[in-house]
């Protein structure tokens, strides 16, 4: 049987997961909301680190530990989807190996170091007629989430400026492969929290015709960029400003929208990450509050209006168990989208890689 014609879930269970990757991403983003979510099973975790290994046993019983990708990848009828939160510079090989062997994989973000790395991903996806998706988990934040909405709805008008901003203040590197120089590891905050500004403003705004950026190392002992602006000129006629630093003692706000008509003005960041890491599930469990999944604080709600008529706006609840709910569907219904189309990853690295050359040489890059 050819890899694209695999039936899935003929087993008559759940679909089949193996994660590659135990550190923070694998452990407290993929592994709690893949086993959560109707129609998968955490079925297999790659890590050969020992005290890994005994989390995932204590966090996730009926999983099974593997040693290496390889081992995990020998057996693909074993599995019905491979997710990838293994550390940047692995993301391209692994993902490549996994769609070779006609799996359905999942990819954290970024999905490869170049555009043209990722444009090739996507090209064997299609070519092998299996799933391939982007793990761009900040699409289902809550803020983005009620800023979408009220685009959608015109609340603010047309919009002509969208400022959002991921900024942390950790004013001494921290140990880790995202805080090493060489090019391959794809480190740095540009590629890691900017991946998901840049994802964020295309998914609202749409293409870009031009990017201006200022990337800097701003913190003694950095070897990579730990600092960064963006604008973008959307096709649109909107104009995006990022930001994403780690050396921010006194964060602005999250998002701010303004149209023609009204603005929204956001601070704070979205709760679901923090409960995740602190090992509470969507499902309830290690919950000791009575709030549903996602849902913020009130006095963490934002502002919609103007100056002189402005109110308070409930914040949607966040919904990042809506990624593996939507990749478990495509899975059950063939020729179903993904919910993150990995053609907007290249998308989003095109923008990165064009915000790396204006920030080199000072000038304003035209994309197309």
């Amino acid at each position: 049987m050819s890899p694209s014609s695999r039936p899935l879930a003929q087993h008559g269970g759940p679909f089949r997961v193996g994660l590659i990757g135990y550190g923070l991403a694998g452990s407290a983003f993929h592994a709690p909301l893949i086993a959560t979510t109707p129609g998968l099973r955490l079925d297999a975790v790659v890590t050969a680190n020992p005290d890994r290994r005994a989390q995932l046993h204590r966090e996730h019983p009926g999983a099974r530990a593997v040693e290496t990708p390889e081992q995990l990848l020998a057996d693909p009828d074993a599995l019905d989807l491979v997710v990838i939160a293994s550390p940047n510079r692995t993301h391209v090989p692994l993902a490549r190996a996994a769609l070779d062997t006609g799996l359905a994989t999942v990819v954290d973000k970024p999905l490869a170091a170049t555009a043209a790395d990722a444009l090739e991903l996507c090209r064997l996806a299609e070519a092998r007629g299996v799933l391939l998706s982007v793990f761009q988990n900040r699409r289902w934040d809550g803020d983005f989430l009620t800023a979408a909405r009220l685009v959608r709805e015109g609340a603010l008008g047309r919009v002509h400026r969208f400022e959002s901003r991921f900024e942390r203040f950790r004013p001494k590197p921290k140990a880790g492969w995202r805080e090493l120089a060489d090019p391959a590891e794809v480190g740095g905050t540009l590629y890691d929290l900017g991946s998901h500004l840049v994802d964020q403003a295309l998914a609202l705004f749409g293409p870009v015709e031009t990017v201006y950026a200022e990337i800097d190392v701003r913190r003694d002992g950095a070897v990579v960029d730990d600092d960064a602006f963006l604008a973008l000129t959307h096709a649109s006629g909107t104009r995006s400003h990022l930001w994403t630093s780690a050396i921010t003692p006194l964060a602005g706000p999250r998002l701010r929208l303004l149209g023609d008509t009204a603005g929204y003005l956001k601070f704070g960041m979205d709760p679901q990450e923090a409960d995740l890491r602190a090992g509470h599930r969507p499902d309830g469990t290690g919950r000791d509050d009575s709030l549903p999944w996602g849902a913020e604080l009130p006095d963490l709600y934002g502002t919609l209006g103007t100056d002189e008529s402005a109110t308070t706006i409930p914040t949607d609840p966040g919904d990042y168990p809506a990624y593996y709910a939507g990749i478990a569907a495509a899975l059950a219904t063939p020729g179903t989208p993904p919910p993150v189309d990995p053609h907007d990853a290249v998308a989003t690295l095109t923008v990165l890689e064009a915000a790396r050359t204006s920030a080199a040489t000072g000038t304003t890059v035209r994309l197309g």
